[in-house]
């Protein structure tokens, strides 16, 4: 069946049986819809995607690459990118560049030539062949969590550097002599990255208290699996912190996994506080103290980015940078709310 099929059992043009099916761009009368709708259903037409495709150079599919989808924190946003991009009738294709160049580059490459209508890039890497990638394809682009230096796009991006001053605060006030931050690994960015600003955020906050941050940042790996062998050996030595700041949630619950295994208690022994708010954070025993974003306002900017051409060009209301504020997120990790040690 074609859509000349459907436009003479419903009586309409074919340009209204478009309209019907592509949800636009012209309205149409609710009883002419609902005509199509029946015609639709009556001969079991479906629409040709790809030679809709070939037409339009564009596909209702939208690329998201991820570094990891097993991070809870990764996974959440994905969802919620996949959410957006369902209101708006497209759907979404996900690849995991498991935080390597070549890995990205490659979603990048299969993306574009499935003729997605743009490409959503959480990137971890230095990406300067992505950004090869994406300027000889001329693709639509947003950055999604961090905006690498290589790449000159459109980004949605949280105030991480904020984020953590909050958290680090925080802990501080509790009264500790010091906090402690795991940061990120070797390989993380120097800039641009949001693990080098949740460092920066727990480094200025050390200092507008007065206290140093000398051999108080270790490196540390994102996921939770690792962080807990690590703070096994930071939590045995004998100068162990009392409060630890960590750049990711996963990190948290390791720390939190390991102090109990030492017989530690967390807050009154170790005070822990976190980054992302995963919906974990308020399972974890005791609650995890995090900082937190509206990851679902994030998701939904981004997919309105990528589609709509006129938000996407500067002078004409549109913004290439579109920051969202962090806030802190108040559990029992960090000391609040705790019952008193027997």
């Amino acid at each position: 069946m074609t859509r000349d099929d459907v436009a003479r059992l419903a009586g309409t043009s074919t340009a209204v049986v478009s309209y019907v099916i592509n949800n636009g761009p012209r309205p149409v009368a609710p009883a002419t819809r609902e005509r199509v709708l029946a015609a639709i259903k009556e001969l079991g037409y479906r629409p040709d995607r790809v030679a809709q495709a070939m037409a339009s150079r564009r596909t209702d599919l939208i690329g998201l690459i991820v570094p990891d989808a097993r991070q809870p924190f990764f996974a959440e946003l994905a969802h919620a990118v996949e959410q957006a991009a369902a209101e708006r009738g497209k759907m979404v294709l996900v690849g995991n560049s498991d935080y390597l160049d070549e890995r990205e580059v490659h979603y990048l490459r299969a993306f574009l030539g499935m003729r997605v209508s743009g490409l959503i890039l959480i990137s971890q890497g230095p990406s300067e062949h992505a950004a090869v990638e994406i300027d000889a394809w001329d693709a639509r682009v947003v950055l999604l969590h961090r905006r690498p230096e290589a790449i000159d796009d459109v980004a949605v991006v949280l105030d991480d550097v904020g984020g953590a001053q909050l958290a680090t605060r925080h802990l501080l006030e509790h009264g500790h002599e010091f906090v402690a931050c795991l940061g990120g690994i070797d390989s993380t960015p120097e800039s641009g990255d949001p693990v080098t600003d949740h460092v920066e955020g727990w480094s200025r906050a050390m200092k507008e208290a007065g206290r140093s941050v000398e051999g108080q940042l270790f490196q540390a790996p994102y996921n939770r699996y690792d962080t807990y062998k690590l703070a096994l050996e930071l939590l045995r030595r004998p100068d162990r912190p009392s409060a630890v700041f960590c750049s990711t949630d996963d990190q948290a619950f390791g720390v939190m996994r390991a102090a109990r295994e030492l017989g530690m208690d967390v807050p009154q022994d170790l005070a822990v506080a976190g980054f992302d708010d995963v919906k974990e954070a308020g399972l974890t025993d005791p609650p995890l103290t995090t900082v937190g974003s509206d990851r679902e306002g994030m998701a939904k900017a981004a997919v309105d980015l990528v589609l709509d051409d006129s938000l996407r060009v500067a002078g004409s209301g549109g913004q290439r940078l579109r920051q969202f504020p962090a806030g802190l997120v108040v559990r029992r990790s960090c000391g609040c709310g705790s019952p008193p040690q027997r």
